[in-house]
């Protein structure tokens, strides 16, 4: 073990008087990465040629392949997976144009030996999965999804993997959060099995096989990772994504212990490589677990091959991402921490854009989930490859009525899951709410008024509003379901939410951010 983890990590014994250890196991992991194939700034988002020069860039997928080379090298000779938690696509230009091929042709080159499957990597559909499954070297996994009725990606996705490491078998075991059919598009062939019958199920098979090492590569979130690491008997640790968790100094501890069961993840967007390092006795049980996360900044010099394609790459974007759209008075706040738990400057900023895009309409609420806002944006010139990170996702506006019941009970859907960091927080424009985390979900709002002749009236249940959301969340996404089923005269309006945005920042800018008190918590 390297003088760094004895230093920083918290190496914790877990069996008193166990037998001597025998094996060690390093696992190295990446996840959510969102298309940050290039390296991000502090609010990550595309890190610019002058940043970079100035030393205060992070991560990349060519500082990805350095640091693990580097480790590689450093524990030759030992037991060393690399594996990645999911949500590889979405979130870049990169991703919006190349649609894969590029992350495929990286992590091949950089040797990952599993995936676990994210849910965006279901946001084109199972047959852009599929032909992902097609054009990487390593095995993805995922043991609670049912692919039997799909055509696109029966057999392509494993439900269990096993790795002879050094000698020793270890077991793979894997889960997507369920409601992934609410936060991406797997259509309706793709079932989903609940997450802890399902690793019970698969972890009861390996260990028949004789497997005593068994990590499980997630895709649920932290707070549901803590609920199967003491749901799931024979998991020795879990290796997460999906809640972009920070771990390690200022975060969550690294690794977060429950029970006997190590958690980790390794935040997002290429910003950290995760090593966690699991000792075993003779018997196959774990007796000690430690490591942290490495931070990817300035210090860790890109690998330059992959940094070379990586730029060749990028020149047919340039001229889109280049282009200074508006210009920002101040840095304008897009941080997931902020806008899946509460007003957030860029939750304003983009359901303002929305409704005046279609006042003329007669439209008169703008709501727009959280989990759509991907990132902040510095203060100064605005570029559209800014705007594009932060909103990546290629939704358009829609607009539909709604009585005032369906209003609320939307605002609820939004704050059932705030604990979890859900990206159905509703960031909202003409119209502002009171809410309480302390009551039970369904229940949260405690009062709900909406812009009216100047003034603020309160929302009526039976009155019938216009309102703008994006195409998504319209037909249902994010738990949104009531709008899918009880919007009257829906129309996908079409322009691009990033667009939208854009013109609006233009139109009214310099932009200064502010909070209004919209959204209030009791």
């Amino acid at each position: 073990m390297n003088a760094r983890l004895l230093a920083t990590a918290a190496a914790l014994a877990l069996s008193a008087g166990s037998a001597q250890a025998e094996y060690t196991l390093h696992i190295l992991h990446t996840n959510d990465l969102h298309s940050r194939i290039e390296s991000i700034n502090k609010y990550d988002s595309t890190c610019s040629a002058e940043e970079e020069g100035e030393g205060t860039c992070f991560g990349g997928i060519a500082r990805v392949a350095a640091k693990v080379a580097e480790m590689r090298a450093e524990l030759a000779g030992q037991n060393v997976l690399l594996l990645d938690a999911g949500d590889q696509f979405q979130g870049s230009l990169f991703y919006t144009t190349y649609k894969g091929k590029d992350t495929a042709a990286f992590m091949n080159a950089i040797g990952y030996q599993a995936m676990a499957v994210g849910n965006h990597e279901f946001d084109d559909g199972p047959a852009q999965l599929a032909a992902f499954t097609g054009s990487i070297g390593f095995p993805m996994v995922s043991g609670n999804l049912d692919l039997s009725r799909s055509e696109e990606l029966k057999g392509k996705i494993k439900k269990t993997l096993v790795f002879d490491v050094g000698g020793e078998k270890v077991g793979i075991v894997s889960a997507l959060a369920v409601d992934t059919p609410e936060t991406s598009s797997p259509g309706p062939n793709v079932i989903f099995q609940d997450e802890a019958e399902s690793l019970k199920a698969d972890v009861a098979a390996l260990e028949a096989e004789g497997v005593t090492k068994i990590v499980a590569l997630t895709h649920t979130g932290f707070v549901k990772d803590k609920a199967l690491a003491a749901a799931v008997p024979g998991i020795d640790a879990i290796v997460g994504g999906h809640s972009h968790t920070l771990f390690g100094p200022g975060g969550e501890a690294y690794p977060t212990m429950v029970g006997n069961v190590p958690v980790v993840s390794a935040y997002a967007y290429s910003k950290y490589l995760g090593h966690l390092v699991l000792t075993f006795d003779d018997a196959g049980d774990l007796t000690a677990a430690s490591g942290e996360p490495i931070l990817l900044d300035a210090s860790v010099v890109p690998d330059p091959k992959i940094a070379a394609e990586v730029a060749e790459m990028a020149k047919p974007l340039e001229a889109v991402r280049a282009k200074v759209v508006a210009e920002a008075a101040a840095a304008i706040d897009g941080g997931r921490d902020s806008c899946r738990v509460k007003e957030c400057e860029m939750g304003d900023l983009i359901a303002e854009a929305m409704l005046d895009r279609v006042k003329d309409q007669g439209v008169t609420i703008a709501i727009q989930n959280g989990g759509g806002v991907r990132a902040s944006i510095d203060a100064g010139p605005v570029t559209m490859g800014e705007v594009l990170t932060v909103l990546p996702f290629q939704n358009t506006l829609s607009t539909f009525e709604a009585k005032g019941a369906t209003i609320r009970a939307a605002l609820e859907n939004g704050l059932s899951q705030v604990e979890e960091g859900a990206g159905r927080f509703p960031q909202v424009a003409g119209l502002k709410f009171r809410w309480s985390a302390e009551k039970p979900a369904g229940s949260r709002v405690l009062s709900v008024e909406v812009a009216q002749d100047g003034g603020w009236v309160p929302l009526d249940p039976g009155t019938v509003y216009g309102v703008v959301t994006n195409n998504y969340v319209r037909n249902g996404g994010d738990g949104f379901k009531m709008f899918a089923a009880e919007g009257m005269k829906a129309y996908d309006f079409g322009p691009d939410l990033a667009d939208v945005t854009a013109e609006y920042l233009a139109k009214v800018g310099p932009y200064t951010p502010k909070l209004d008190g919209r959204i209030t918590q009791k």
